[in-house]
């Protein structure tokens, strides 16, 4: 597997950007199987936490050696605390993520642009931005998944404290506002519901995780709107690396297990 540092300057954000990417390369290395290249190499978009960035996967899990015997790119972007959203008083991260990355990273790298073989996942935040990009664009996707994920950030509202209120209203404006608008991802759920193509989610959480509550709106909300999900909830476990380690390894076996 080949490890690339991208720094690039963002039209959208108008400001040079930096994006840790994975690519596949057909050749074993100490303890790396070889990856098959009978066609360009699928995509995983994987997005970081609101307290990380671009280089906390690479640091924290193993995930350049999982995605190492598929024919998998992953691209790692930084989005400060945005919550993956276009912020009110600052930058325009969702046009960003959603627009100018994937045309950026296809400009730059041989990868598909098959959608059924482009993937995204999260922790967390990320997590949060997954399942937005998901939902609001499902045709985008083969499969997204969400780990330990502000999956329900209407809820979430009540229970921040003031200096958070002030840094989402900073982010996403009036937060009484975001109820059934593009940020909520329990609305997009029905909105899209009835969407022509539509990816495979996989959720996950572990049962002492603060956002656990929200894992379990999330869940049954997905089932009745007709989504496609694989729920899975670990005994005890908590908001930590650990867990989301194991997680990724769970999503990228499962997206190449038939």
């Amino acid at each position: 597997m080949a490890f690339l540092q991208v720094q690039f300057f963002s039209e959208t954000l108008n400001v040079a950007s930096t994006v840790n990417v994975i690519l596949p390369e057909a050749r074993k290395g100490i303890g790396i199987d070889e990856t098959k290249q009978d066609s360009l190499p699928d995509v995983m978009y994987l997005l970081h936490g609101y307290s990380d960035d671009h280089s906390i996967w690479m640091r924290r899990t193993s995930v350049e050696r999982y995605a190492a015997s598929h024919n998998l790119a992953v691209i790692m972007p930084a989005v400060n605390h945005s919550f993956y959203c276009n912020e009110v008083s600052g930058e325009r991260y969702w046009d960003y993520i959603s627009e100018e990355l994937p045309a950026v990273m296809h400009r730059f790298f041989k990868i598909t642009d098959d959608p059924k073989r482009t993937f995204v996942a999260g922790l967390s935040m990320g997590g949060y931005g997954a399942m937005r990009l998901a939902l609001t664009y499902p045709e985008r996707f083969g499969a997204a998944a969400s780990f330990s994920g502000a999956v329900d950030i209407v809820d979430e509202i009540r229970y921040l404290s003031d200096e958070r209120k002030e840094n989402w209203k900073r982010v996403m404006g009036d937060l009484d506002k975001i109820e059934k608008s593009e940020l909520d991802t329990m609305w997009l759920a029905e909105k899209n519901a009835n969407a022509a193509c539509k990816p495979d989610l996989y959720v996950s959480c572990g049962t002492a995780d603060f956002l656990y509550p929200q894992h379990c709106r999330f869940i049954p909300k997905l089932e009745e709107t007709g989504w496609n999900v694989t729920h899975y909830e670990k005994e005890n476990a908590v908001h930590e690396w650990g867990f989301w380690d194991e997680q990724i390894k769970t999503f990228i076996d499962l997206i190449y297990s038939e």
